[in-house]
């Protein structure tokens, strides 16, 4: 047991730094996409990460561990307990770095979708949206938006999926030792 309380630990502790990274490197692609985004409204939101107009991208990439550190740590206890049930401690680890593996993939691929809905159907509304007043480029902004909004839910999906698999690699242990 104290092995499996170790791993859960290090579950944790991994799915906070990649959440972290994730993060970091989403924002810049975000970024690049509107930095408006980040200037009339991430940067106002996040009021408490110090930040630069001198060093924007800086600012942009500590806004997103900011914004994901906390969604490491939810994930990443949620895997390493679904874990704790598999049959011994090595199992447990493939199965819970497996399911963060499969979690950030599948968040990745669907904050790529929301750039491409983004862009191509949510950009092109013409509705009454809740926007900064002085934006210089609506869809660009909508667009970072977006992204933001499916990578969530991209991880959403992506725990639900690595909780399958975990669930999955137990049923198959479970069989073999019958």
């Amino acid at each position: 047991m104290a092995k499996k309380i170790g791993i859960l630990i290090l579950v944790i502790f991994l799915s906070i730094i990649l959440a972290s990274i994730y993060g970091f490197l989403h924002n810049q692609v975000s970024y690049s996409i509107s930095t408006e985004y980040f200037t009339k409204f991430k940067f106002d939101q996040f009021w408490s990460v110090k930040y630069t107009l001198d060093f924007p991208r800086m600012s942009a990439g500590l806004i997103g561990i900011a914004s994901t550190w906390w969604f490491g740590l939810i994930l990443g206890l949620i895997i390493g307990i679904v874990g704790m049930f598999q049959w011994n401690p090595k199992v447990m680890w493939k199965s819970s770095i497996g399911a963060i593996i499969r979690t950030l993939v599948i968040a990745i691929g669907i904050g790529i979708v929301g750039i491409l809905i983004g862009k191509f159907i949510i950009s092109n509304l013409n509705t009454n949206w809740n926007l900064p007043v002085d934006l210089m480029d609506q869809k660009s902004f909508l667009i970072a938006g977006t992204m933001h909004n499916f990578s969530y839910l991209g991880g959403l999906v992506g725990l639900i999926y690595g909780i399958k698999y975990q669930l999955k690699i137990k049923k198959a242990c479970a069989q073999h030792r019958v």
